[in-house]
C-alpha cells in the first residue's frame, strides 16, 4: 500500500468543525495558525480535571513536530488572552494529530485511501449513523468506503457526504502504524540533507579564504 503525503493546500477548508465554544476558539485559531504554515485539525475542550483547551494542528504535508506546537501555542496564548473565548481559567495544549488522527478535510480522506476508518453522521444515512470500513478515496463531496460492519444484504460500498459526518478518524493498525514510521524516516532524512545543505560551505568561500597566503 503506497500512502502520499504530498503537500496540499494551507487554506483548504475543514467540512467536519467544532459546535459552541470550541467553535469560537476555532474560528479565533484559524488564521493565526495559518500565518505560521500550519493547519487546524480540531479543537476539543475538556472539563476533565479543570480545564483544558486542546489543539490540533499540522503542517500541509501531516507532520507536526514538537517545535512547531511550541510555536504554535506561544503565538495563541496571548490571542485568546485578548479574545478570551473561555470564560474561565483554563489549560491550552497544542498537538499533533496523532497516528489514528481526526479526517476533516477532503484530501484527509484521499490521502489515507486504503486505511481503515470509522464514521459517525451527524445525519443517518439509509437508517444508521455508525460506518466502519476502509476508505476507498473520494467522489464529488462524499467519502467512499468499503464497510467491515456491513450486515448480510447490506451494501458494502457506500458514499457518505463529508459535510453530514459529526466525526471521523483513523483506526490505529499495524498498516497505517508502518506508514507513518516510514512517514517520520522519510521526513527525517529530508531535514538532515536540508541541514547538510545549509551547512555545506560553497567552493568559492574555500577559494576566498586561501587568497593572500
Amino acid at each position: 500500500m503506497t500512502q502520499a503525503f504530498e503537500t496540499v493546500d494551507i487554506a483548504e477548508p475543514r467540512l467536519i468543525n467544532e459546535q459552541g465554544v470550541a467553535a469560537r476558539v476555532a474560528a479565533i485559531a484559524t488564521p493565526v495558525l495559518i500565518g505560521m504554515g500550519y493547519r487546524l485539525v480540531r479543537v476539543r475542550i475538556s472539563g476533565a480535571q479543570g480545564c483544558t483547551v486542546q489543539i490540533m494542528a499540522e503542517r500541509p504535508d501531516g507532520s507536526m513536530l514538537i517545535e512547531d506546537c511550541e510555536a504554535a501555542s506561544r503565538a495563541l496564548s496571548p490571542v485568546f488572552d485578548v479574545e478570551d473565548p473561555i470564560d474561565r481559567e483554563y489549560r491550552l495544549e497544542v498537538s499533533s494529530p496523532g497516528i489514528d488522527r481526526p479526517l476533516v478535510r477532503r484530501s484527509d480522506f484521499e490521502r489515507y485511501a486504503g486505511h481503515e476508518a470509522k464514521i459517525e453522521m451527524a445525519l443517518a444515512q439509509d437508517g444508521r449513523k455508525r460506518f466502519r470500513g476502509i476508505l476507498t478515496g473520494v467522489e464529488g463531496e462524499a467519502a467512499k468506503l468499503r464497510r467491515m460492519d456491513a450486515a448480510e444484504g447490506e451494501p458494502a460500498d457506500v458514499a457518505l457526504r463529508i459535510a453530514d459526518m459529526a466525526e471521523a478518524r483513523l483506526v490505529l493498525t499495524d498498516e497505517l502504524v508502518r506508514e507513518s514510521l516510514r512517514k517520520s524516516k522519510s521526513q527525517t532524512r529530508e531535514i538532515v540533507r536540508q541541514t547538510d545543505n545549509d551547512n555545506r560551505v560553497p567552493q568559492d568561500a574555500h577559494a576566498n579564504g586561501h587568497e593572500g597566503d
